[in-house]
């Protein structure tokens, strides 16, 4: 009886709960579309992420190897490639050393001889020296094989230029000429300049 004197109201709180479920349903179905949208928008914001850290990893990696090889050629450029006045002298203190553990007596004169790169002092860029070091060494063959051997293993940067086996003094000696060739690259030319005013 209630619902005939109130008829009206049920009516209304009918057609409000069947325009709220129609609501609802239709509200639901479009925020689930659009979270599945939100959520393929986060997918792909996170792989465009992880595809940017790895580029940065890769630039990362690629930074360290410049700077790796960058320090690599300074070392080479700075020691093995130094100035002659820089390194000459441990040469030659390496050449005597190798004899010494080869078993050599080492050789009382040494002779050298120095090329300059003329096309670099012509365009003014910093040239290269070449210096020919020549001597002669008296041992067994096994002692001298272990004096090339030793040379061509050397950290100093030599190349092996010529090499002349002869007859030594007695029966199981032999004499052998050796040309190491190195390279020295030239000082600064503000060095240069100052050295030879002086």
């Amino acid at each position: 009886m209630i619902w005939r004197e109130h008829r009206v109201l049920l009516i209304v709180l009918a057609v409000l709960l069947v325009a709220n479920a129609i609501f609802f349903f239709t509200y639901r179905v479009q925020y689930e579309a659009r979270l599945k949208a939100l959520y393929a928008r986060l997918q792909q914001s996170e792989d465009g992420l992880q595809r940017a850290r790895n580029k940065r990893l890769q630039a990362e990696q690629a930074v360290a190897s410049y700077r790796k090889v960058q320090t690599d050629l300074q070392m080479l450029y700075n020691s093995s490639w130094a100035t002659e006045p820089e390194r000459l002298t441990r040469l030659y203190a390496e050449i005597k050393r190798l004899a010494a553990a080869s078993g050599i007596v080492m050789p009382k004169t040494f002779s050298f001889a120095r090329t300059e790169d003329k096309e670099m002092q012509k365009t003014g860029g910093i040239g290269t020296v070449t210096v020919t070091i020549s001597f002669t060494a008296q041992g067994t063959y096994q002692q001298l094989r272990r004096l090339i051997n030793r040379l061509e293993l050397s950290n100093q940067f030599v190349i092996l230029d010529a090499i002349n086996l002869g007859s030594g003094s007695s029966p199981d000696n032999l004499t052998l000429n050796v040309r190491l060739k190195t390279l020295f690259r030239e000082p600064a030319r503000s060095t240069m300049m100052v050295s030879k005013e002086m």
